[in-house]
């Protein structure tokens, strides 16, 4: 008799859980959805500042260049040798 209890008991744990995942998973996931909304607007800001620091006035052009800075070959990297394979 213990036995079917214990199975009653289980089944019963089992359909509990699943009625209530379906009562409160929409809520849990609203709730994660506004959650990641608004990280995504805070992190949104932060790019909408910085994008209206770079405005510019109408026909104003702006060049940004890297630096032309090369390695020269007056630098000493090595000394090629080839190899011949012998058979």
């Amino acid at each position: 008799m213990a036995f079917l209890k214990t199975i009653l008991i289980i089944l019963l744990g089992y359909y509990l859980l699943k009625i209530l995942a379906r009562l409160f998973a929409p809520k849990i996931i609203n709730y994660a959805a506004k959650k990641t909304e608004s990280h995504f607007k805070q992190a949104f800001e932060g790019f909408e500042q910085q994008a209206n620091s770079y405005k510019t006035d109408e026909g104003e052009v702006i060049i940004n260049k890297k630096s032309t800075k090369r390695k020269g070959d007056s630098e000493k990297v090595g000394e090629y040798i080839d190899f011949e394979e012998l058979d």
